[in-house]
């Protein structure tokens, strides 16, 4: 059978007008808002030092993309809605990639091999190279020779979150969480968790405010709550070392309510405040509050909350009595009692505002893990090694803090300045336009009916003015 492709497509007539549409326009991007994520990246410096956090074991005179033009391809890549190694085939053709990368030619005429002209970028077997080496890789490795250094990535977090400040806080909270990624294969430290019912990862996330400083692969088959304290040991001394009096407090659900942790706190001058699994012996003691809360339950048929404070130490696990908040609360469904366990003396914060507004704050950070996984992929952990699937989530992680630095300096105030990671690369980053090149031009003519061009004009402003 003879095949052909089809270049030319009419559709239905408008009047008198024929209706035809032809893969004829040149060279033409969807993605001329990436521009704008160059700025920002340039303000940065992001993907530089990024770059800086490999080892690069291979022949330099006989590369073709270097470690900074890969790293900068794949976190752009996440950035402009590309989760997938393969959709780097087709978007390293685009000369926008090219400009973005760094590439002296963004059209790639100057590639080696006839097969790679026009293509700029690197494809998805480069970029799965540099994503599958292992930590042990040298110079006499065949082919997988870029090494990438945990404690460096790790130590790049926490200085992005640093810089962001030109002061230095008198209080920051640091959130932990733990998350399901779920995998569907046979990858590396895979389990089956009883509480997801799915076999998956179970990263740890240790965020303040809008910043990630802790992004941590690990198996599913642990207690939450394993690693924290080694987690936090490099993050908190890395915070005192530029702000020595900076007031820092941990926060988390119950299944980081652990005597280590809360030990390690303690013996660091860290302040915390964990949920508390009930039992039966914190019922008991709450009893009295929990029937007063019914009782104005049935008279005003609202929700009422009645809170109450007392000391406790479990007969184990505890080495020590600690203060503990208790919220009685009688809904419509019945009691809904709550506790919370916390460093905070009664002087410093008061109960219903150590519950309802220190506590119950956690509740930002999970929005910022939804944003990151589902906006920029975190979750795409589908390599068989668990370093490979490491990297996968720092490149995620690293994405999600370019695009927070877009939101942070070039959105600040837009009617944009709080709009999620999908809104941005929707409504700024996914413009269309023709490119033109030329010796000493690059023009991106850009769709004349987008409808935000006030937006993307004050956003570039925003970031020329601190460049």
């Amino acid at each position: 059978m003879t095949e052909c492709t089809q270049s030319s497509f009419e559709f239905a007539a408008l009047y008198r007008r024929e209706v035809i549409a032809q893969f004829d326009g040149g060279d033409i991007t969807t993605d001329a808002g990436g521009l704008l994520l160059r700025e920002t990246d340039r303000r940065l410096k992001l993907t530089e030092r990024l770059a800086g956090c490999f080892l690069d074991h291979r022949k330099q005179d006989q590369i073709e993309h270097t470690v900074l033009e890969l790293v900068t391809q794949r976190v752009y890549g996440l950035a402009l809605g590309y989760e997938d190694l393969n959709d780097h085939d087709q978007l390293r053709a685009d000369p926008l990639m090219g400009v973005l990368v760094g590439k002296r030619d963004p059209q790639g005429k100057d590639r080696r091999r006839a097969q790679d002209q026009g293509k700029a970028g690197a494809g998805k077997s480069t970029l799965n190279r540099l994503e599958l080496t292992p930590s042990n890789a040298s110079s006499k490795a065949r082919y997988k020779k870029i090494v990438y250094r945990e404690e460096a990535m790790d130590e790049l977090l926490t200085d992005l979150f640093l810089e962001a400040h030109e002061e230095p806080p008198s209080r920051i909270v640091l959130d932990l969480d733990a998350t399901d990624d779920p995998v569907h294969g046979n990858q590396e430290g895979r389990f089956y968790h009883g509480y997801y019912r799915e076999y998956c990862y179970l990263p740890l996330y240790i965020i303040c405010g809008e910043f990630v400083l802790c992004a941590r692969l690990r198996s599913s088959n642990i207690d939450p709550s394993k690693g924290v304290v080694e987690e936090l040991e490099r993050i908190v001394k890395q915070i005192r070392q530029k702000w020595p009096k900076v007031e820092i407090v941990l926060r988390g659900d119950g299944g980081f309510c652990r005597d280590q942790t809360m030990s390690w706190c303690e013996d660091n001058e860290v302040g915390y405040v964990f949920g508390l699994a009930k039992n039966k012996r914190l019922l008991k003691i709450i009893g009295k509050q929990q029937h007063e809360a019914k009782v104005q339950y049935e008279k005003t048929r609202e929700a009422s909350r009645v809170f109450t404070e007392f000391t406790y130490q479990t007969h184990k696990s505890w080495k020590r009595e600690r203060r503990v908040v208790a919220k009685a609360e009688h809904l419509e469904k019945g009691a809904n009692p709550r506790f919370v366990v916390t460093s905070l003396s009664a002087v410093q914060l008061p109960m219903r505002e150590l519950y309802e507004e220190l506590y119950c704050g956690r509740g930002e950070m999970e929005n910022r893990i939804k944003e990151q996984q589902l906006g920029l992929f975190a979750d795409r952990t589908s390599t068989e090694l668990m370093r490979s699937n490491q990297l996968r989530l720092y490149f995620s992680t690293f994405a999600y803090q370019l695009m927070e630095g877009l939101r942070r300096i070039g959105l600040k105030g837009t009617p944009m300045a709080q709009a999620q990671c999908q809104t941005i690369r929707l409504k700024l980053l996914k413009i269309g336009a023709q490119i033109r090149i030329t010796v000493r031009r690059v023009v991106f003519s850009m769709a004349g009916g987008y409808p935000f061009g006030e937006v993307f004009a004050r956003v570039y402003r925003s970031l020329m003015s601190t460049a």
